[in-house]
């Protein structure tokens, strides 16, 4: 019998037969890409975690260099405890690798409480030097901001500092990935005279070199400045109990 090509049932059944070819396609491309886009996060962490302890490398040379300095990375629980530790090579698929914890994820669900969360934290060896970095994750004026945090061996002092975001102003908010605010974090103390957590405050107005606890704030960003702020001191307190911790059994070798 002939196809009645005018006929609805025969433009329904085309169109029907349409959606589930493109769905199809789609869903092989998806899947397709799904290793290459998975490999390009890795490389871009990895990029990141390494510029918080200022070792410079790009995409080519990526995993070597973080193979080379940080020699475990762990998952804090809400109260400091380390649940996780792994060493050596990434498994994409390794779910419970610190690594592959979503921070960002995490953050903006908003069925997830602060102590359900995951908090990863990495351990390199830099010249002779212990150092820890720590992710962190808050909100900008427009969208999320993002950054990682390294610490010397007295759990203290700030060795470096990388941030990024997903869509603050160009020449306001944006600033936060320049080294003109980053840079001023090196050096800087997150604990006080009284071993109590301060972390760094991103101060509107400017905050003078004799200010150890204090960076100057983004002129005209005020919201993302406070946005950094905030991210910091809530992200810092999470692992406030584990550095003091380390801090009194390093005092004690």
């Amino acid at each position: 019998m002939a196809i009645d090509k005018n006929s609805n049932a025969f433009t329904f059944g085309f169109a029907i037969a349409m959606v589930v070819v493109v769905g199809a396609a789609l869903s092989f491309a998806s899947m397709s890409l799904k290793p290459r886009q998975q490999a390009n996060k890795i490389q871009k962490d990895m990029l990141s975690i390494l510029s918080s302890i200022e070792v410079e490398s790009d995409r080519s040379n990526a995993s070597e260099m973080f193979y080379q300095y940080i020699t475990k990375r762990a998952t804090l629980n809400y109260s400091g405890e380390i649940v996780e530790t792994r060493e050596g090579e990434i498994s994409p698929t390794d779910s419970n690798d610190p690594f592959n914890v979503d921070v960002q994820k995490e953050y903006r669900n908003p069925d997830l409480k602060p102590e359900d969360r995951h908090y990863p934290i990495y351990f390199a060896q830099k010249d002779g030097k212990q150092l820890v970095v720590v992710p962190m994750v808050g909100k900008g004026l427009w969208g999320p901001i993002w950054g990682y945090v390294s610490l010397e061996g007295d759990y203290n002092t700030v060795y470096g500092a990388t941030f990024d975001h997903k869509s603050e102003t160009p020449g306001l908010g944006a600033e936060i990935k320049e080294p003109m605010f980053e840079d001023p974090f090196k050096g800087k103390k997150i604990y006080n005279e009284q071993n109590e957590l301060v972390s760094i405050e991103v101060k509107k107005g400017g905050a003078g070199p004799e200010n150890e606890h204090a960076v100057d704030g983004i002129t005209g960003g005020t919201i993302t400045s406070n946005g950094v702020d905030e991210m910091l001191s809530r992200t810092l307190g999470v692992y406030d109990k584990y550095f003091k911790e380390q801090s009194q059994i390093t005092q004690m070798q």
